[in-house]
């Protein structure tokens, strides 16, 4: 027995000793495979170099001229100072990406750029295809031109598959009173699809009369998701149509905009809008089939606002659902246009979303904003909750066809009144409202019960009478 059990042993211990081996080579062949697909950037590289771990490029640039279908840019730690163009397009299955190496900071900087006249990205993407941009902080870019845009990150033409993610832009900016920037820009003057904008903090830009993050012209299907967009001085995120950026298709669409945290976005004190309180959180601008979802916005001039800035154009079939819209300055969620001048808002959805507190600066938006030219609209199991102003609904425009309010509920407080602005008409009783606007029917005026409004826990207690209204 001893002797078949030492023999046993031995025979185990032969198995584990090959077996390690084994691993060995099996991870040194993996390192060496990833070695094969991989080139590093180090500002302590040369360009004269392999690109290896060991012997890195110095350049963003040298990195792109000769990064192919299935490469993996490692970009070590460090100030870049330096633009990137992508030059070459990956494969569904052999993307090219641009990354961090592990969790190093990498920075790409504009301090050194020239002043611009024209166009002015930190990171360029035209007509590619199968590219990510990923880890990276992007900042310190200015143009003083009105001509000029200053821009993080763009991506143009009829680039498609492209994803942006777990990027840090700042710092991007104009210093002209009628001047343009961008944190992170995609026009798709022709034809895009497959656009993924995820994770990445945009944050403390100047941007003139542009937008922080932007989607414009002919781009189908795209994600925006848990992205920070924050302390800008425009618009936080938007999708645009119509304005010529492409010759066919010229609207973005079929798409989400999903659990992204945005606030502190204001054009209050921008040189291009004087005292103005008009930048959207989240802006809709002529786009269609657009889900904007589960978003946390806050402390803008407008939460959501859906509408098209062009006559006889619209924001159609875009679904605003599920996202806390609270202390906006102007009001919570805006469709419609802002004049007659401008387009409207058909065939979409508002619902389950809680607007708290908003029209902060007493402008009589309210919580709800209806505006010019908004039609077969269904807003629904919605909790509002108004500001001093008392302002639950503010409609004061009378092209307002085929839309159905119904299943929200009011919040009720001791000792305040609400009010209702419907069609012009102005109602401080709720079943006066209801009567005269035919709509609310099955919508109640009472306490939601939130669980902890002054920490913004909007949980609603087991017995809330709302309960019964929105689920």
């Amino acid at each position: 027995m001893r002797i078949l059990y030492f023999i046993v042993s031995i025979a185990i211990l032969a198995s584990g000793v090959i077996a390690f081996a084994y691993n060995q080579t099996g991870a040194k062949e993996a390192e060496q495979a990833e070695q094969a697909n991989c080139l590093y950037v180090s500002p302590d590289g040369n360009d004269q170099n392999d690109g290896t771990k060991e012997k890195p490029f110095r350049t963003l640039a040298h990195a792109a001229n000769q990064a192919v279908a299935g490469t993996t840019v490692l970009i070590r730690e460090g100030t870049y100072k330096e633009t990137l163009d992508v030059k070459h397009s990956g494969t569904d299955k052999k993307p090219i990406v641009f990354r961090n190496y592990e969790n190093e900071k990498v920075v790409i900087s504009g301090e050194s750029v020239a002043d611009a006249e024209y166009e002015t990205p930190l990171i360029h993407i035209h007509n590619k295809h199968d590219i990510t941009i990923s880890g990276l902080t992007i900042q310190d870019l200015s143009v003083s031109s009105e001509e000029a845009t200053a821009m993080g990150i763009y991506v143009s033409g009829s680039s498609s598959h492209i994803t942006i993610k777990n990027n840090h832009v700042r710092d991007i900016k104009t210093t002209a009173d009628d001047g343009n920037a961008h944190g992170i820009a995609v026009y798709g003057t022709g034809s895009m699809k497959d656009i993924k904008i995820e994770d990445n903090t945009v944050e403390k830009l100047t941007l003139g009369a542009s937008e922080a993050v932007v989607l414009n012209g002919n781009i189908d299907g795209f994600t925006i998701s848990g992205n920070v967009v924050r302390d800008n001085n425009n618009i936080g995120i938007d999708l645009i149509g119509y304005e010529g950026t492409a010759d066919q298709s010229d609207f973005v669409r079929n798409g989400a905009v999903e659990n992204n945290t945005v606030y502190h976005n204001s054009t209050y004190g921008n040189p291009a809008y004087g005292d103005d309180y008009s930048a959207g959180g989240i802006y809709v601008d002529g786009g269609q089939n657009i889900d904007i979802k589960k978003n946390t916005v806050y402390g803008n001039d407008i939460g959501i606002e859906a509408t098209s800035e062009h006559k006889g154009k619209y924001a159609d079939d875009i679904q605003i659902t599920g996202n806390t819209v609270y202390e906006n300055a102007y009001t919570g969620i805006s469709i419609g246009g802002y004049d007659k001048k401008r387009g409207g808002t058909s065939h979409s959805v508002i619902a389950h979303n809680i607007m708290f507190r908003n029209d902060t600066k007493g402008l009589d938006g309210g919580q709800l904003l209806l505006q010019y030219d908004t039609k077969h609209n269904n807003i629904e199991k919605n909790i509002l909750t108004a500001s001093d102003s008392r302002i639950f609904i503010a409609n004061e425009f009378t092209e307002n066809e085929g839309n159905i309010v119904n299943h929200n509920v009011y919040h009720k407080e001791a000792g305040k009144d609400g009010l209702w602005i419907w069609k012009k008409d102005e109602y401080d009783v709720f079943s006066s409202y209801q009567k005269a606007a035919k709509q609310d029917q099955e919508s109640i005026y009472a306490d939601p019960m939130y669980r902890d409004e002054k920490s913004y826990d909007f949980t609603l207690d087991p017995n809330s009478p709302a309960r019964s209204v929105i689920e």
